[in-house]
């Protein structure tokens, strides 16, 4: 089978070599795709064939992809954790840095010095007061979200002499154990902002997260502090923090989202969305998404969908794939089963998984499953997609 791969913008071609010509046509204006990859189009005013079976976000957030649409579609949509976290931990840890030194201030204040070199030596002694900064042995970094950034952030921290504080009531298994042991857990998010000198937040936006900086956590932190915003834009209350640095209660904030309320103020450092912005980051995130969509799309695995739970099955030897997406409802595998049966087809294997309102299934059946079989499965009321790969 030939697989037909639309891309919505300019994806590295190190993670397009994945996609084997023999097997794959990719490119930019394909008709009737069997997949999409995007890294930051904005996926919610264009119209989507109905022959896409997976979305593939080179990238972590999803803000610019309708997952919930494609979720009912029994379409899994795919990102790519981690890929690019060590560009993120790397930009996080030089705000700290221009933060807690005046970097930005100090050089426009460099910048502006006239006349000869006698008069600039004489104007830095004097004005070099004014930029006085601070050291991290001793300090406190807080950090909300311990996802890969998160973690890599956190451990790096420490390396600087800084005490770190961690939360994440929904931390993995997997990411708890590349955590140093030297964070400390906090007990709310109030905890963390009342005990730290800077707060960096590694959280995806949504309803819970929407101002999760706000006026009453800015009041908790110590006076003088940081806040790193290499997240989202609408996780910070831009008002709240405008106010607490007019107040001298904060120090500076340091974010990747300007916009005209931040960008001229004198104590916030805004950067064009440059989190990710790094050759190696582009290609570590075109290459994680390309593999995922094409392990899917041969062989029905799953792996970092933000809406269909990891499913990944070993192919049983000589059987056929059959791979389903459905409404998470009793009797769904019952049912497949059945039909099954009737066709007197064995199952070899069955792995099924659910995540909140949806589920998925993959078997491995001994024998050949037939057109009229497999549209008899897709016609059980809750089955989104049913397709033999």
């Amino acid at each position: 089978m030939r697989y037909r791969i639309l891309t919505l913008n300019n994806i590295s071609a190190r993670g397009l070599e994945r996609l084997p010509r023999e097997r794959y046509e990719v490119a930019p204006d394909l008709e009737r795709p069997d997949a999409i990859l995007v890294r930051s189009g904005d996926m919610h005013k264009t119209p989507i064939p109905d022959t896409v079976l997976a979305v593939g976000r080179a990238g972590a957030g999803v803000n610019n992809i309708p997952v919930a649409e494609f979720s009912k579609r029994g379409v899994p949509v795919f990102n790519t954790p981690g890929a690019n976290a060590n560009a993120v931990k790397e930009l996080v840890l030089a705000g700290l840095l221009i933060a807690a030194r005046n970097i930005c201030p100090a050089w426009a204040f460099a910048r502006s010095l006239t006349g000869d070199d006698q008069a600039i030596d004489e104007a830095v002694e004097q004005g070099k007061k004014k930029f006085v900064g601070f050291e991290m042995p001793g300090r406190t970094l807080g950090v909300v979200g311990l996802g890969a950034i998160g973690v890599e952030v956190a451990n790096a921290a420490l390396s600087f002499g800084m005490k770190v504080l961690g939360y994440d009531p929904q931390i993995t298994v997997q990411r708890a154990w590349q955590l140093s042991a030297s964070v400390e857990q906090a007990l709310s998010l109030d905890d963390l902002f009342a005990k730290a000198d800077a707060v960096s937040v590694h959280v995806p936006l949504n309803d819970q997260t929407k101002n999760l900086v706000n006026e009453s956590r800015l009041k908790l932190l110590k006076k003088s502090g940081i806040i790193l915003n290499f997240a989202r834009a609408a996780i910070v209350d831009d008002q709240a923090v405008i106010a607490a640095l007019d107040s001298g209660r904060l120090h500076a904030y340091v974010c990747d989202f300007p916009n005209t309320l931040l960008k001229d103020h004198a104590k916030v450092v805004t950067l064009p969305h440059l989190g990710a912005s790094t050759g190696e980051a582009e290609e570590n995130c075109a290459v994680m998404v390309a593999d995922q969509v094409r392990d899917f799309l041969e062989n029905g695995n799953i792996r970092n969908s933000v809406n269909y739970p990891e499913a990944v099955l070993p192919r049983a030897p000589n059987t056929t794939r059959l791979a389903i997406a459905n409404s998470n409802v009793p009797n769904m595998v019952g049912q497949v089963s059945t039909c099954l049966a009737a066709a007197r087809i064995n199952i070899a294997e069955l792995l099924n998984k659910s995540r909140g309102e949806y589920a998925y299934t993959l078997v491995d059946a001994e024998g050949a499953i037939g057109d009229d079989l497999l549209t008899k499965i897709r016609s059980i009321d809750g089955i989104l997609t049913a397709r033999i790969v």
